[in-house]
């Protein structure tokens, strides 16, 4: 049984510059909810309660969002604001929040190296903390799922279009189902011709605790840093690993335009203003479209 999640989100942000300069991207909002907080509520939803965020300099911010905010909350109580109250009140208490900072940028897999005493022998998922993923069974219940049935490290994968490989960790193997494969590579950003497959890792993962073993052995690579998906090519050398091919939407935050993307589609979905902002979207379109 999985009882833990690592949520790294010591990144600078750099592509969001100059929001980030003083605020996480993990808080930048979708709509009016933090990115880093539908994270966390996919770890609640997959049953996984105890979660250690990896956080760094410039990310006080992230503590604060999930901490008790008395004076706001008493505010609320004496406007009699019911229902924002209750939101408060649940984000404080969804999980038990742990932090711990990465000093120093060194990598995806150093941040994770940061977990080895918070999970010590036992296996545990990681979520990137910039990515959101819209399933109706929560990626990383998908995940556990695989892991139980299997017992080996799994990572989650999405098939992506063949001319982009090359932005993505591709995987390849066997396959055992057609959503599971029994990995036999692993390579980071291939070229087309490098690349094994088109099944892109999705930025979650059950990791069993022989990770930090692998990460003590993983020299620094792409970026002087230590890379994750290296360690995790030691790690295939020792043990079984598998793919899953998730079932849900990725939406990538770390990126202005897919930020976009996902605000508009999120927005679509809330009942409160979805009619009045598709009608905005039309007619914007319209006068676009329109000859001047």
């Amino acid at each position: 049984m999985i009882k833990k999640a690592v949520i790294p989100a010591a990144g600078l942000g750099t592509r969001f510059l100059p929001v980030t300069k003083a605020q996480p991207k993990e808080m930048l909002p979708i709509i009016d909810t933090p990115t880093i907080q539908y994270v966390v509520q996919e770890c609640v939803d997959s049953g996984i309660e105890d979660i250690l965020i990896i956080s760094g300099k410039g990310k006080r911010s992230i503590e604060d969002h999930f901490d008790k905010n008395y004076e706001l909350e008493s505010r609320l109580q004496e406007k009699e604001d019911e229902a924002l109250y209750t939101q408060l009140r649940h984000i404080e208490s969804m999980a038990n929040i742990h932090f711990i900072r990465q000093k120093e940028l060194n990598g995806l897999g150093d941040a994770i190296y940061h977990a080895r005493f918070h999970c010590e022998h036992e296996p545990f998922a990681v979520l990137l903390g910039d990515t959101i993923v819209d399933s109706v069974i929560p990626v990383t219940q998908q995940l556990i799922d695989s892991y139980e049935q299997y017992g080996h490290t799994v990572i989650a994968v999405e098939t992506v279009p063949p001319e982009n490989v090359s932005r993505y960790g591709i995987v390849g193997g066997e396959n055992l189902s057609n959503k599971v494969v029994r990995l036999n590579q692993l390579i980071e950003k291939p070229s087309v011709k490098q690349a094994p497959s088109n099944l892109a890792i999705a930025g979650r993962y059950i990791l069993t605790p022989e990770i930090f073993r692998a990460l003590e052995k993983t020299p620094r690579g792409k970026g002087n840093e230590i890379q994750l998906t290296d360690a995790l090519q030691l790690l295939l050398k020792q043990e079984g690993i598998i793919a899953t091919i998730i079932e849900g939407k990725r939406y990538d935050i770390g990126n202005k335009l897919d930020f976009l993307k996902t605000t508009v589609e999120f927005a679509l979905k809330r009942k409160e203003f979805a009619a009045d902002f598709e009608q905005f979207l039309r007619e914007t379109i319209e006068s676009i479209d329109r000859p001047s």
